[in-house]
């Protein structure tokens, strides 16, 4: 087993040196100089279903209320050592992949879909040496629903892909029986949907605990004293600035005819935005900042360009001016940052917005650091906190 451990730190530690390589002045925000420390654990998850869509309260054809999910998962995840320069900074915290099954315990209807999700938590406080409340949240894909299909007969609107995004946030208590194994109970809360890219889409979401048993396989007993100079160096106050270019597609539905009536338009729509965002740094944690945000939305403001009489398969419209599908907006963000992954909230206002758009909007991004400076983003963007708008899928760089 050591061996191997040895060998795994050995290959991780090339990709290190491998990127830092290519990316010359950049390098992985991780170091390498210590083992990491690798763990193995298994969740189970039992949850309650919210009736948030005609078809979850028993709108299908076994007239049945879909209230509750059973999930248990496998997951891999590590530690930096505490004797190194981020198990100093970042005391606690863990990051990794799992796997996850679920039932709905109504296979006909939902299928028994499972997620691949990436994952990252910490310590929020410590009330002994063995015992820590901290967060953690899921970000990934979940796979095998049973979905919405034009030709069933079959009324899914709660969800029309069979792969949708994985969004969650648990928060936990940790208990360390002995080096080697912790244990961990806490809620978890779960979104499902397909970020619009198909209706329906009203997506699934559940509530409930999770209880965790966790395995570490090369445990290191040592820990590092507080090194004030470099927890003083790591938080001193400073500015950066991302530039992030993403791009998705969407459905759209719009309102026209004689009397208006909701239809939806065939086909799917593209996305391109582009964000500004200076971020100021409260400490190696927290930062905030304003963002001009940008985008283009090719199904933006159709309604004034419908063609009388068009319906259904053959709605069609003029193509509006460039110009007229834009929206220029100002936004608010707050950033949870670790040194591989950051957590990027926003609020914002378009000051220049498209024909029946939504002018207030929020986001909820993952930012993955490729290197220290080059992350890839992937988003989801709302409006007035109910409307799905559009996934941002993109890259960013951060000066």
């Amino acid at each position: 087993m050591k061996l191997k451990l040895k060998i795994f730190n050995k290959i991780f530690q090339l990709i290190v040196l491998f990127v830092g390589f290519t990316a010359k002045a950049d390098s992985i925000p991780v170091v390498a100089s210590q083992p990491l420390v690798w763990r193995i654990g298994v969740d189970v998850s039992p949850a309650y279903v919210p009736g948030t869509s005609a078809f979850l309260r028993g709108d299908n054809l076994e007239n049945k209320r879909i209230n509750s999910v059973l999930s248990g998962d496998l997951r891999v995840d590590l530690k930096y050592n505490p004797l190194s320069r981020n198990g100093m900074l970042y005391r606690g915290l863990y990051q990794g992949v799992g796997l996850d099954i679920k039932t709905f315990f109504a296979k006909n209807q939902l299928g028994t879909p499972g997620s691949v999700y990436a994952f990252q938590g910490a310590p929020i406080c410590h009330f002994s040496d063995r015992l820590w409340f901290g967060y953690e949240w899921q970000f990934g894909a979940a796979f095998g629903w049973k979905h919405y299909e034009e030709d069933s007969e079959e009324l899914n609107t709660a969800v029309g892909t069979s792969v949708t995004a994985h969004m969650g946030i648990a928060f936990k208590l940790h208990y360390e029986i002995s080096p080697r194994w912790q244990l961990s109970f806490g809620l978890l809360g779960n979104h499902y949907s397909n970020g619009n890219t198909k209706l329906p889409n009203g997506g699934v979401n559940s509530l409930g605990a999770t209880v965790g048993v966790i395995y570490t396989l090369n445990p290191v007993v040592k820990t590092a004293p507080a090194n004030e100079e470099l927890e003083n160096e790591a938080d001193y106050h400073r500015w950066s600035y991302d530039i992030v270019a993403y791009g998705a597609w969407r459905r759209r539905i719009v309102i026209v005819g004689e009397p208006p009536e909701p239809e939806l338009c065939p086909g799917r729509f593209g996305i391109i935005g582009m964000q500004f965002a200076p971020l100021f740094h409260l400490n190696r944690w927290v930062g905030i900042g304003p963002s001009l945000d940008m985008q283009w939305d090719e199904s933006a403001g159709l309604e004034p360009y419908w063609v009388i009489g068009s319906h259904d398969d053959n709605l069609l419209f003029e193509r509006p001016p460039f110009g007229k599908q834009i929206s220029v907006g100002l936004s608010a963000h707050a950033e949870l940052t670790t040194p591989i992954f950051a957590i990027n909230a926003g609020l914002g206002y378009d000051l220049v917005s498209p024909h029946g758009n939504k002018r207030f909007y929020q986001s909820l991004t993952l930012k993955t650091f490729v290197t220290s400076r080059l992350f890839l983003n992937i988003g989801y963007r709302l409006g007035n906190f109910s409307s799905p708008q559009n996934l941002m899928l993109g890259v960013g760089v951060r000066l």
